[in-house]
């Protein structure tokens, strides 16, 4: 196993916490000696969309768990090195140490043209053998994920090890939790709910009752910090206007509550209680606890990064952080934090316009696959018959090809949808599957990955499409915008999408700050070292990074 080393960095901690934005840790926290062995529980949070430069923007505000984390070891320039940056691809690196070439987690969707059912398009995290599995309305598994997460690794080393993974979205449970997962939970219509066939545990029921009651009442504006003063600002968008919103939710709204920090609120008490109920961090093995935050994202999409919005959601998300981490702290256990992110994001071109980045657009409509379908067949005088000729998710990403059309017509299609989308001025790069395959997997710095390299690293050839198209800088797949619930969004191969803060923290550890890039999936191979957890050489694709908590070299301990 590979390690990441850093020599200078104990050399200039005191200097290092110096400049760290946001309060020191409780000095009740802070003062306590550094715990022995291995730490009792694994705490894996993930804020969805929280990028490296929202966390830079807003970091000197912190004053709750994100100013905790920040006196660990802080590394603000953690890639999700791949290109197609979604929700369930950026999950599944963060506990396997894989990236989703290995996995198989390209995309939240993908096409299986195979398949025997009407609709083709497969759902990241279901089960479609299932007949009651659509990707609308999934029977929620793991099934997709090729490899095993941190949890189920425990679990196989010390069968007493519990997994437990919460979360408003599916996706990130299954992509944290995997295969093997003791408790499961997320948020639909109002409640959370579980995996098919098992019932909902105490915590579960006593926190669907709670949300039960704040969504009959509703509940009024966040008040906003006077530091979100310069973000109050209106920004025309589609058919309404964006920027000043405060999270007023109307009873019996569901959407409301999912688009809002009550979200993660919510998701963080139905983690205390779980910890609390299952005694996590206190039995025969380490345990894992999973919580991914999805409230930013939510956020992001409905109202974009840069506005009074987004500015109440990090305030409310470093008070929610914290106290989950009180909580951890009051149980008297002993654990270790890690947090990071699934992708970043981009604001919505409305409002970048304003701010002097005149070439941030919305995607043409011609590079929708129906239109390319279309052009393709007045170009080629091929056609699918009553089918469409091309399949895609969006505008960008993986297209298929239709089945229906023999080999020769095939390759006549790719070579055509190749011409058109490269030729597109919205496009910056287009690769063939063929050209993929070919392709050798990156190493070295993500930082300086190739487009080939970062869509290479998305690329499985089962799963894949035969033409993936890149879209350029500053281009917001999203046509049409809806304000208050899709206006921005991620998914590119550039840096605002791929750059994301990892944070790791535990009791006594002595932090310090190290800008050089990494890679979210040295996430796993370094929480492994630190519990002393044996896995075969080749498991992880990521390298461990030497957190020196008190411990000796942490990386020492996967040898």
């Amino acid at each position: 196993m590979r390690r990441f080393a850093f020599p200078f960095a104990l050399a200039f901690t005191a200097a290092l916490a110096a400049c760290a934005s946001g309060p020191q840790r409780p000095a009740s926290v802070s003062q306590a000696p550094a715990p022995q062995g291995p730490p009792r529980l694994i705490v894996a949070i993930s804020v969805d969309q929280f990028s490296a430069d929202l966390y830079a923007q807003y970091r000197p505000r912190f004053a709750a768990g994100l100013a905790r984390l920040a006196g660990g070891a802080v590394f603000p320039s953690g890639f999700q090195a791949h290109a197609a940056t979604e929700t369930c691809p950026g999950h599944s690196t963060l506990l396997t140490g894989t990236r989703p070439a290995r996995n198989g987690i390209i995309a939240n969707n993908w096409y299986d043209l195979s398949v025997s059912r009407a609709e083709k398009k497969v759902y990241c995290a279901e089960d479609e053998s299932d007949p009651a599995s659509t990707p609308r309305d999934p029977v929620v598994s793991a099934v997709h994920l090729k490899v095993p997460t941190l949890g189920e690794m425990m679990k196989a080393a010390n069968p007493a090890t519990r997994n437990v993974a919460v979360s408003a979205k599916d996706r990130a449970v299954m992509m944290m939790g995997g295969h093997t997962i003791d408790a499961a939970y997320w948020y639909n219509k109002g409640a959370f709910v579980t995996l098919k066939g098992r019932a909902l545990a105490p915590a579960a029921v006593a926190q669907n009752a709670d949300l039960a009651a704040l969504l009959k009442k509703g509940a009024p504006a966040f008040a906003a910090p006077a530091w979100c003063g310069a973000s109050d600002s209106a920004v025309s968008v589609g058919k309404g206007q964006l920027g000043t919103g405060r999270f007023a939710m109307e009873p019996n709204k569901p959407d409301a509550l999912r688009i809002s920090p009550r979200m993660d609120a919510a998701t963080v008490d139905l983690a205390n209680r779980l910890v609390d109920e299952l005694n996590l961090g206190q039995g025969a093995a380490p345990d894992v606890l999973s919580v991914s935050l999805s409230a930013t994202d939510y956020v992001g999409h409905a109202t974009g990064t840069e506005g009074l919005e987004m500015c109440i959601q990090m305030a409310e998300l470093d008070k929610t952080i914290g106290r989950l981490l009180d909580h951890l702290d009051a149980r008297g256990i002993d654990y270790a934090v890690v947090l990071s992110a699934d992708h970043g994001g981009l604001d919505m071109p409305e409002r970048q316009r304003e701010q002097a980045l005149p070439r941030a657009i919305r995607a043409d409509m011609n590079l929708a696959p129906l239109a390319l379908g279309k052009a393709i067949t007045a170009r080629t005088g091929i056609s699918a018959g009553e089918g469409p000729l091309v399949y895609s998710d969006g505008v960008f990403g993986d297209y298929y090809i239709s089945r229906s059309v023999t080999p020769a017509h095939k390759a006549e299609a790719v070579k055509a949808l190749v011409a058109l989308t490269r030729g597109h001025p919205q496009v910056a790069a287009v690769f063939t599957a063929e050209d993929l395959a070919k392709t050798p997997l990156p190493t070295g710095n993500p930082q300086d990955w190739s487009l080939k390299d970062r869509a290479r690293a998305s690329f499985d050839p089962a799963r894949s499409g035969d033409v993936v198209v890149l879209l350029d800088r500053a281009v917001t797949p999203i046509p049409e915008a809806i304000p208050g619930m899709y206006v921005a969004t991620h998914g590119s191969a550039f840096d605002y999408d791929r750059r994301v803060p990892m944070l790791f923290w535990r009791r006594g550890m002595r932090g310090f700050e190290q800008p050089a890039p990494v890679e979210t999936i040295d996430i796993a191979p370094t929480l492994a070292a630190l519990l002393g957890l044996r896995v075969p050489e080749g498991t992880f694709d990521g390298r461990c990074l030497d957190l020196d908590a008190g411990n000796g070299n942490t990386c020492e301990n996967l040898r």
